[in-house]
Formats: structure tokens, C-alpha cells, sequence
């Protein structure tokens, strides 16, 4: 398998990650980091810094809007449910 085609099939993993993550809003980013060591706010860090190593600046809410397709305050506010 060449670099491009790699690249394209982890490209589409990540697409479908963040499409099912969307799909389950009922999960919690603290349940997410219970169970798996990660959650969408490390999704969005790891985005952040990806572009950063590529010469393209972001900062933590525009990268966080990537992951959760609308503002972070907004989806907080959507589907956060108290603890």
C-alpha cells in the first residue's frame, strides 16, 4: 500500500470515528475517557496539533469545531448532561 492510499484510508477512519460520535451525542466525553482513554476534547487537541505541524494555526475551539461540527459551548449546552 503507498503513503496515499494509507493516508486516504486513515483519513475515512477518521471521517467514520467522528460521524459515529456524532450519531451517539448520548455518550459523555467523561464516560468516553472512563472507558477509553480519550474523548472529543483529546480528538480536538490531537486535530489542533496535527495542523499545527503542518503550518496551519488553530486554536483549541476552531479544532474542537471540527470534532463536534458546531461550537463546543453549543453542544455543551445541547447534549452535556449534569454529573
Amino acid at each position: 500500500m503507498d503513503k496515499n492510499l494509507q493516508t486516504e484510508i486513515e483519513a475515512a477512519a477518521f471521517r467514520r470515528l467522528l460521524a459515529h460520535l456524532d450519531e451517539r451525542k448520548d455518550v459523555q466525553n467523561i464516560d468516553l475517557m472512563e472507558l477509553a482513554g480519550f474523548c472529543r476534547n483529546c480528538l480536538g487537541k490531537w486535530y489542533q496539533q496535527a495542523a499545527s505541524e503542518r503550518g496551519v494555526e488553530l486554536d483549541k475551539e476552531q479544532a474542537r469545531d471540527v470534532i463536534y461540527k458546531m461550537p463546543y459551548a453549543e453542544w455543551k449546552e445541547m447534549y452535556q448532561t449534569p454529573r
